[in-house]
């Protein structure tokens, strides 16, 4: 049987990462029908509830279960509202490596989310999975993904070229064009730990983020 990850939650300081569940289905819908998730991401357009029912009763589980990664819903702690969204994929056993793809909703954008809810994945991967490698992987024009990269300390490792496609909708069509993508990664090492007499920004929480 394939290696897989735990079903589990991770906590930060504003957030609960979690099993997505059937009751997220309305909210996951209107959180992808933006313009920016259709243009950046590789998920269905449109994003249905039934896929997002789908996706929490079948596809996220199996997909853990076979070893490939993980989904994680996002929440905030104070309202349980629902803020993005978290996958693990592409993970390889014996390199403990995965890769980690991430949205978040339109009106919680600007709020530092994105980078809290990666960097409490890559604490957990780090120090309680025992991976020692986490990459990331953003479309060229993708400004937004690329400082939440800077923000976790993440390294640049170059440019794949024209290795994604970017969508966009025109009318009732949606158009398509190739991207080159950078390659992002972090490691245990590349993560900054708070000077001894601070609690850092996630109180007990060891990692904090970078200006």
């Amino acid at each position: 049987m394939a290696a897989s990850f735990p079903e589990t939650a991770i906590s930060t300081e504003r957030l609960l990462l979690r099993p997505l569940s059937e009751d997220d289905a309305p909210g996951l819908a209107t959180m992808m029908a933006d313009d920016l998730v259709l243009a950046w991401t590789d998920l269905p357009h449109p994003f249905t509830e039934q896929y997002a029912a789908d996706l929490a009763r079948t596809l996220a589980p199996s997909h853990r279960a076979a070893g490939r990664g993980i989904v994680f819903a996002v929440t905030e702690h104070l309202t349980q509202r629902l803020v993005g969204l978290v996958e693990l994929r592409a993970t390889d056993w014996r390199l403990r490596s995965t890769e980690i793809a991430y949205v978040t909703a339109a009106w919680a954008r600007g709020e530092g989310y994105a980078p809290e809810a990666v960097l409490g994945v890559a604490q957990w991967l780090f120090e309680d999975r025992g991976f020692l490698r986490l990459e990331m992987r953003t479309a060229a024009g993708n400004t937004a993904a690329q400082q939440v990269a800077q923000k976790i300390g993440g390294i640049s490792e170059g440019v794949l070229r024209s290795a994604w496609i970017v969508r966009g909708e025109s009318g009732e069509v949606v158009e398509e064009s190739r991207s080159d993508v950078i390659l992002w990664s972090l490691l245990p090492e590349d993560m900054e730990a708070p000077a001894p007499e601070h609690s850092g920004r996630y109180g007990d929480h060891r990692y904090v983020l970078r200006d």
